[in-house]
């Protein structure tokens, strides 16, 4: 076949296909022009999803009536001149491609007035081609109205989804474009009705009250810290309380751009280890601030994703705050989720001796343990209030008073987060505790647990695991933790490979291995526990660095507020 150059307008339509995906995409590009116009209200208005009109207006700075024509042109910019300005780039956008990708596959409207002239311009494209340029009346700042998007690439237009959910994308766009500038009011309409407004007042509290229920807002802890690099992290998170069935909610604003991150993903999962129920992932809105020579955006066709430099240290700002937030802030979920938590005053002048006497602190070099040791002195005041253990109920849950009402504790989750330190602490002083076998336990193994034991082989010993490799493919156990509740020593021991095998670091391993032995050492629920058992128990947990907790994310006791009570009883209303 023969090599021949492209016609312009393939060409374009082909340039705006890396562009302009859907709907939204044209809401991001023109939003994000927008808002490089020093805008500070900003209407998008859409008909059928996106798919018959979008239109967005702003009250920014305006286009030059000598610069409407060429903002057409492909590569057409304000934004950088030279080579040199990609490298601190500071605007939203930078390519000069929106308005010619957009105008290459749809009819485009634009009209706009400059901030000191005194008339404005309008121009209109269809297909790539101007049909009429002209001069008009106008509001200072821009209006760019979009319809029959993708009339001419058929195929792309096959591959929409339904009005409905084209339209959802937008609104989750406008939503993110809330929250990453709160100093911007957006409002969103679609088919006529209003369906989004963001405050515009610069509280980020308030704009995430829009975003999400106000009823929850007390459930949200601020985040605000800063590096000896110069970049800081400010937002909101969830408690471990409040959650979502996917990752939907965790959203990065790094200078002001909505980026997707699995790096700051793994950072706020590495924040939240312990603390968030397995299967559920917390609502996550954080600012990133950094040099701008610190970042390579220009890395994706549609900027959704950026380049940084120094990656580890910024992992290591993201997951500390978060998890210094979480550890601090959080506090025991109410049984009415709606109410908000009231803040126990300290109960006591000094901590309480240890559950588990030890001559060390609990400190790891990283780590949730580095983390709870940082706060230490404050979880003391901000954990969880002294308790009156009444009874038992079911076999399952402790009865307790406090200062505020009651409180239940699921005694297994409660014993798992006793002994998951206790295990964790013995484990760091190289002194487990550990049952020796009557007669060695042979157990078959795979290539890759024999690989797994071979390179992990001072971990196990350091949580009481003790034995040898027989052969090629075969382990003789001899000695286990103690005070594992009737468990077989080979299915104990092979689920600990399969954690060592799935987890990323020696602190994630070593943390695993500890809440599995955990588990399984800590009462069950049906175990009956008499008054003596039951206060030795929250005595413990009282002193635990983590008592709201069990190691897998599972609250470890709820509260009823005393006024609740007295409303349901018709003492108050």
């Amino acid at each position: 076949m023969t090599i021949r150059i492209l016609d312009p307008n393939v060409a374009a339509k082909i340039a705006a296909g890396e562009v302009i995906e859907r709907p939204v995409s044209v809401v991001k590009e023109l939003t994000e022009n927008s808002l490089d116009a020093g805008a500070t209200n900003i209407t998008i208005e859409i008909r059928n999803g996106g798919m018959e009109l979008v239109q967005v207006s702003d009250n920014g700075h305006g286009i030059p009536l000598s610069e409407v024509s060429t903002a057409f042109e492909r590569h057409a910019t304000s934004k950088i001149q030279n080579d040199s300005d990609l490298n601190h780039i500071s605007t939203l956008g930078f390519r000069g491609e929106a308005l010619p990708s957009i105008s290459a596959i749809s009819d485009v409207i634009l009209t706009t007035r400059e901030i000191g002239s005194e008339i404005g311009a309008e121009i209109h494209y269809r297909g790539g081609m101007l049909v009429n340029h002209g001069t008009l009346g106008a509001a200072v700042g821009t209006i760019v109205s979009v319809s029959e998007l993708f009339y001419n690439v058929p195929a792309r237009r096959k591959f929409l989804r339904s009005q409905m959910a084209e339209g959802a994308r937008v609104y989750t766009l406008v939503s993110q474009l809330a929250l990453a500038n709160p100093h911007v009011r957006f409002d969103l309409i679609s088919n006529g009705r209003e369906r989004f407004r963001s405050p515009g007042n610069g509280q980020f509290r308030d704009a995430l009250s829009r975003v999400y229920s106000s009823d929850s807002l007390d459930l949200f802890l601020d985040i605000c810290e800063t590096d000896s690099d110069n970049r800081s992290t400010w937002g909101c998170i969830s408690a471990p309380s409040l959650s979502r069935p996917n990752r939907r909610a965790i959203n990065f604003y790094v200078n002001g751009r909505w980026v997707q991150s699995r790096m700051l993903n793994q950072a706020v999962a590495e924040a939240y280890l312990g603390l968030q129920t397995v299967g559920r992932y917390p609502i996550v809105a954080l600012h990133l601030e950094i040099p701008s020579d610190d970042i390579d955006v220009n890395v994706h066709p549609a900027k959704r994703e950026v380049r940084f430099h120094k990656e580890g240290g910024l992992f290591t700002l993201v997951q500390r705050s978060v998890r210094k937030a979480l550890v601090v802030q959080s506090p025991v979920p109410l049984v009415e989720p709606n109410m908000a938590w009231e803040s126990q005053k300290i109960l006591f002048s000094k901590p309480l001796p240890d559950a588990e006497s030890s001559s060390k602190p609990a400190i790891s070099e990283e780590g949730i343990g580095h983390q709870e040791q940082l706060v230490k002195k404050q979880l003391f005041q901000q954990s969880i209030p002294l308790l009156r253990v009444l009874g038992q109920i079911s076999g399952t849950y402790i009865v307790a008073e406090g200062p505020s009402g009651l409180y239940l504790v699921d005694q297994h989750a409660a014993h798992e987060r006793v002994l998951f330190e206790k295990v964790r602490r013995e484990s760091k002083d190289g002194n487990p505790e550990m049952q020796g076998l009557l007669q060695p336990l042979p157990i078959e193994l795979g290539s890759e647990e024999i690989d797994t034991i071979a390179s992990e082989e001072l971990l196990l010993q350091q949580h009481g695991f003790l034995g040898e490799i027989f052969g090629d493919r075969a382990y003789l156990l001899r000695g286990i933790p103690a005070g594992l509740r009737n468990i077989d020593g080979e299915m104990m021991f092979t689920e600990v490979l399969d954690l060592l095998r799935q987890s990323r670091d020696p602190v994630q391993a070593s943390d695993a291995v500890a809440a599995t032995i955990a588990c399984h050492r800590a009462v069950r629920a049906g175990d009956t526990l008499d008054i003596k058992e039951m206060e030795e128990l929250i005595r413990a947990l009282e002193t635990a660095n983590n008592p709201q907790t069990c190691p897998h994310g599972r609250p470890t006791m709820l509260h009823v507020n005393s006024n609740d009570i007295e409303k349901e009883f018709g003492r108050k209303y």
